[in-house]
């Protein structure tokens, strides 16, 4: 079949990828360049072991403290909070002890399969050289602040993740430059991480082209459909492409054509920041989650990429890059020594639902339409999975995941 791929993000290239395999000639449409969204400028993660939820039990309890700080790691801006009220109440009632179970299964169910189905795509298109599998430490100032987190740790145990508990002896020697700034981890070996998340998008969409898919640079507005089928893609240049079954993976932007599709939801953006330090002299080896600085930090191939915080303030307001130089800040305080003479920030849109599930199944009014968006913090760690389950899908073959928690219908 010819399949139009609405996103050239991780998700979208690993599903052409996925579909090529099958024999289906694919077409791009995005306005943006591959790679150039969140796929560009998340925290560059490979983890099996990000299986939890945004939302956690008690949670809401700390959200007006982080409100008040200006260096909190949430912020929404005050003429957004009507907006996106409603949103946040359903993330409150999903962050329930056994809601966050059943959340947690289901992504583990995603996560796990990870290199499994990144392999094959990178090898084919030779980028074995941008994927890692160094293992991700979960790094604390002191035992008792691990501890604060210890019900999340067992819940990833429960569900099959690999951890290991290290002492500040043996995180010093894993990480010399960390040294006294963290005396507790939990090191999970599965874990990985991409040198260059971007560069990795570029490669697998790069390869896509050279296995015959076509790029159009435009944005989508509309389907034209028959009955439950749709029989092209309406563009924002007044152009239609003719296709036998259409992919959205457009991330942030996804709401308005799923609802088209019939499958409206809940889908807002969690703007998220990075800075990324070029002139480096900070040596990492693997990539350090420090919980309660609310910071990802991974060493890429541009420098040390320091990710975090959660901004609520919709897809138009431009960036308040105040929220990188509290990054930033932290980064010092981590890493006194640290150059920063160059460094580089973003700012990029999350795609998130309230209860931190993607949506990836089959659009409610088309049956030749498929859904693969919202994957929040963990995009480039679901991407080949969720690729591999839409080639599914459109083959009519059985999924090797339960694509069940992950149906839009579910906020019906």
């Amino acid at each position: 079949m010819h399949i139009v791929v609405l996103g050239t993000g991780i998700i979208g290239v690993c599903t052409a990828a996925w579909l090529q395999r099958d024999g289906h000639t694919v077409t791009f449409v995005s306005p943006l360049a591959p790679g150039e969204g969140c796929s560009f400028g998340n925290a560059g993660s490979l983890s099996p072991s990000a299986c939890l939820p945004v939302g956690m039990p008690g949670m809401w309890k700390k959200v007006p403290r982080w409100l008040i700080d200006p260096e909190g790691p949430l912020r929404i801006h005050p003429t957004y909070l009507p907006h996106v009220l409603p949103w946040l109440l359903r993330f409150v009632r999903a962050s329930r002890p056994r809601e966050v179970e059943r959340i947690a299964a289901a992504m583990r169910s995603l996560l796990a399969p990870i290199f499994d189905c990144y392999t094959p795509l990178v090898e084919h298109a030779g980028a074995q050289h941008l994927v890692r599998r160094r293992g991700c430490l979960y790094a604390f100032t002191t035992k008792a602040a691990a501890d604060r987190y210890g019900w999340g740790m067992d819940l990833r145990r429960r569900l099959g993740v690999a951890l290991r508990d290290i002492d500040e002896d043996e995180f010093a020697a894993l990480e010399p430059d960390l040294r006294g700034r963290f005396r507790f981890a939990v090191l999970a070996p599965d874990n990985g991480s991409t040198a260059d998340p971007g560069g990795l998008v570029k490669a697998l969409h790069a390869q896509c082209e050279r296995d015959g898919a076509r790029s159009v640079r435009a944005g989508a507005t509309g389907f034209e459909r028959t009955g439950g089928t749709v029989k092209a893609v309406r563009l924002d240049n007044g152009d239609s492409i003719a296709c036998d079954g259409v992919v959205l993976a457009a991330g942030a932007w996804s709401a308005r054509l799923s609802a088209q599709l019939g499958s409206r939801v809940p889908l807002e953006s969690q703007r998220g920041y990075h800075v990324t330090v070029q002139s480096s002299n900070v040596a990492l080896h693997h990539t350090i989650q420090a919980h309660e600085y609310s910071l990802m930090m991974n060493p890429m191939a541009i420098g040390l990429r320091i990710a975090g915080t959660v901004e609520f303030a919709g897809l138009k307001r431009p960036p308040d890059y105040r929220r990188a130089d509290v990054l930033l800040e932290k980064g010092r305080e981590l890493f006194p020594h640290l150059d920063t003479s160059r460094t580089t920030q973003w700012m990029g849109h999350r795609p998130c639902l309230p209860d931190s599930l993607p949506v990836i199944g089959r659009a409610g009014a088309a049956e030749n339409a498929w859904l693969a968006f919202g994957h929040q913090h963990v995009g480039m760690c679901a991407g080949a999975s969720t690729g591999r389950e839409v080639a599914n899908l459109v083959a009519g073959r059985p999924t090797q995941v339960d694509l069940r928690p992950f149906g839009a219908e579910r906020f019906h």
